[in-house]
């Protein structure tokens, strides 16, 4: 019996927003990678995000060991993007803290 090798793509496709999904699962490249780099295993990672099959996880981790310093550039982009939405979002949005203040002064005075 002879063994098969064959070339596998990386579970990994991008959605309509240009974000990295793994498997078939709506979960984002970022949330497996950085669970890695935290000290997870694959099997934990699977176990936090349940959508995930096991292989999926391996085969995105080995890609990423890979193509560490491709992944990481896109993990960076990642970052500035949300924190753009972010510092968007709070320009937008009153201070929370003040009505926070006001209920919790209404409430003692009850």
């Amino acid at each position: 019996m002879s063994l098969i090798l064959e070339c596998e793509a990386p579970p990994l496709h991008k959605d309509e927003t240009g974000a990295v999904r793994v498997g078939n699962a709506r979960v984002l490249l970022e949330l497996v990678i950085r669970a890695f780099q935290d000290g997870a295993s694959p099997e934990s990672i699977v176990q936090r995000y349940s959508t995930l099959s096991l292989s999926d996880v391996y085969v995105t981790i080995g890609y990423y060991l890979r193509h560490q310093e491709t992944v990481e550039a896109y993990l960076k982009h990642r970052e500035h993007l949300a924190e753009s939405v972010h510092q968007n979002l709070s320009g937008v949005q009153p201070d929370l803290s003040l009505i926070r203040s006001r209920l919790l002064a209404q409430q003692s005075s009850r």
